[in-house]
This record gives structure tokens, C-alpha cells and sequence, in this order.
């Protein structure tokens, strides 16, 4: 296995090198048979060549280095290969910018007794749901049991961000479609249902890289979106992903240089189930109470999007909508420091939250 992946990678490297440049790597390492003992690298491994590009990246525990690899070429592609590093997991981010997501993904999960069909369902419904916000995605499978779906940024966005805003989109389409789509983290809820991991986009998570193989055998490979309306299992070896992408190229090319944004210049975030929409309207649910995080960059609102507001106070809790119009929101906040009556209103291209008597 180990020499049919130094293989396949060397021939896979001209469309997989772009998406992996400057991006520290997570790697499952197989040190015996496929199948037998691994475990994941972040940190190089004392044997690693000193032509091995790494990078350093603080623990979130005590601040020290991982050292973690970066793969440049195909030397250091097939070099990892070779001694057992089947599968490749970059960072959304790339050095030496780590706080920044080029894109957003969104991890489809099938839970117990879900099919694949129902997985395409789903990534149909987020596409539908994300050209709401006239967001272009993609698709590709992950090798293993479902799909993913990358909406490339390329624009700066923090990871604080772009998870905020996937948790947000997982939590409404759960909301519309509750017999298929969950965003709750329990796998007791997931059966016969799709988990959308918003999880994914923070800042400490790694995703498997296009092209990657996976310890199944397959490969992670990007697909159409007809494939994906089709509903068909799709499934690929390595000889069949290496057929694929000299006769199409890379499918996910435009993700290395898409640009786009997660603002957006109504006051709220759409619903995003497939109904009709008429004038933009909150989210309604049986108490009318959300929770709401206040960094010192943006606000995030549960039922309502994240506003840029760049000050010094920091707080979460909850909110209620007492009243809004076309400039802004009326909010009533429960927390620390956020308490009473609030105006959110459009500045520019931010936002300015202040009191009301």
C-alpha cells in the first residue's frame, strides 16, 4: 500500500500541490499495514529530512510550537507517503496568516441508517441555501461515507467568522428540514438523518485535502454538481481519480482563487429553507430568545448573522428582537455586560450597537 501510494501521489501532485501550498498538514500515519496500528502527526517526526519545510503553530494548551509540515513539492509529497502518511489534512488557513480561512466548509456526515442519497439531499439544500446569500459552492466527496461542501473566501475572513457563520446556516437548516439535516453535535441524533460539522472551520481543525487517499482505499475527489443530483454512489480508487482528473482537470481550481464574502447588506441573514421569500423577516421559535456572542470585532447572532463592530466589549448571552425596519434592530440583551435595550444600526459597511433609554 505504501509504494502504490508513493505512486499514486507523485502522479496526483500537479493538481494536488496547489490546493496544499503554504497550508500546515495533519497527517494519518500508518507506520505498519493499512488496517493495523495509526495514529495522527501534527508535530514532524524527529526523522523528518531537513529539506522538509515546516511550520510553527502555537498549542492552544501552553502557547509552545507544533512543528507542523508544509508540503512544497513533490519530494516532501511522496516523502510522507513512503513512510506511511496515507492520508493529507490541511488547515482552512494558510501560513504565515493561521488566523485567516480562505473558504468554509461544511463536512456532511451520514449518521445511522442514512444513505448517501439523503447526503446529496442535503448538499443540494446548502447550495440552494448559500446562492441565497450569493455564495458559490462546491462539492467533493470525502473518500470516506459523505460529502463536503467549500465555499471559497480567499477575502481574509477570521475563523471566528466563517465558524460563526457555518454553525448559523447548519442550525436553520436543521430548523427547516428536522427529518433530514441535524447540526447537533450527539451522534444519538443523527440516526437516519444528516449531520451538517460546522465544527470544521475552527481555527485548530484540519479537513482532508483534495486528492487525499484515505486509509478506505478511496480518494477524496471533487465531483459536479450533476453528479451530486444524480444521487448515485460516488466512489473512487486511485486509478480511477488519476483517469478523472487528466480527462477534467481539477474540478476545484476555482477554489484556490475564487474571492468572495460572508457580508451581506440586509440587516438579518435570510431563512435559508426553500420557501419563497418575500421581505426579509427574523426567525422565529416558541420563545423568541437566541444566544448572542460579542467579541471585540463582530457581533454574532444566533437567528440573525454576524455585524462587524470593532470596540473593546466583549460578552454573550441572550437576545430578544423587541422591533426592526430596513436600518436596524430594536434587541433586548440578557448578559453581562449587554443588558436592556439596544439599537443595532447600519453604519457604512459596519455596524454601531448602542443604548436606548
Amino acid at each position: 500500500m505504501k509504494r502504490a501510494a508513493v505512486d499514486y501521489y507523485r502522479n496526483v501532485a500537479r493538481w494536488m500541490l496547489p490546493h496544499l501550498k503554504d497550508r500546515p498538514v495533519s497527517i494519518k500515519r500508518f507506520p505498519g499495514p493499512i488496517g493495523g496500528l495509526s495514529f495522527w502527526e501534527k508535530d514532524a517526526p524527529a526523522f523528518t529530512p531537513t529539506w522538509v519545510r515546516t511550520v510553527d503553530v502555537p498549542r492552544r494548551s501552553d502557547g509552545t510550537a507544533i512543528h507542523y509540515i508544509v508540503v512544497v513539492d513533490v519530494k516532501t509529497l511522496t516523502w510522507i507517503a513512503s513512510v506511511g502518511g496515507i492520508e493529507i489534512h490541511p488547515f482552512l488557513h494558510r501560513a504565515p496568516r493561521l488566523d485567516e480561512a480562505t473558504a468554509v466548509v461544511f463536512d456532511l456526515d451520514p449518521g445511522e441508517e442514512a444513505t448517501f442519497a439523503q447526503c446529496c439531499d442535503v448538499a443540494l439544500i446548502l447550495r440552494h441555501a448559500l446562492s441565497s446569500l450569493k455564495l458559490k459552492a462546491f462539492a467533493k466527496v470525502s473518500g470516506s461515507k459523505g460529502l463536503q461542501v467549500y465555499v471559497p473566501l480567499n477575502s481574509g475572513a477570521t475563523h471566528a467568522a466563517t465558524e460563526a457563520f457555518a454553525r448559523i446556516v447548519a442550525e436553520e437548516l436543521a430548523r427547516a428540514h428536522p427529518s433530514l439535516v441535524v447540526a447537533e453535535m450527539a451522534k444519538t441524533l443523527r440516526r437516519k438523518k444528516v449531520f451538517i460539522d460546522w465544527s470544521q472551520n475552527a481555527d485548530y481543525k484540519t479537513t482532508v485535502a483534495v486528492y487525499s487517499l484515505r486509509a478506505t482505499g478511496r480518494v477524496s475527489m471533487p465531483v459536479t454538481w450533476e453528479e451530486v443530483e444524480g444521487r448515485e454512489r460516488l466512489d473512487f480508487a486511485t486509478k480511477e481519480a488519476l483517469v478523472r482528473v487528466r480527462k477534467f482537470g481539477d474540478l476545484f481550481e476555482p477554489v484556490l482563487t475564487l474571492k468572495q464574502t460572508l457580508m451581506w447588506s440586509a440587516p438579518a441573514m435570510p431563512a435559508l429553507s426553500q420557501r419563497r421569500h418575500g421581505r426579509r423577516t427574523p426567525e422565529r421559535s416558541q420563545s423568541g430568545r437566541h444566544h448572542f456572542v460579542k467579541t471585540k470585532a463582530e457581533l454574532r447572532l444566533e437567528a440573525g448573522g454576524i455585524f462587524p463592530i470593532r470596540d473593546k466589549l466583549e460578552d454573550r448571552g441572550t437576545y430578544e428582537i423587541i422591533e426592526y425596519d430596513d436600518s436596524g434592530f430594536d434587541l433586548w440583551f440578557s448578559g453581562a455586560a449587554l443588558q436592556g435595550r439596544w439599537r443595532l444600526r447600519k453604519s457604512g459597511r459596519s455596524w454601531s450597537l448602542t443604548p436606548t433609554a
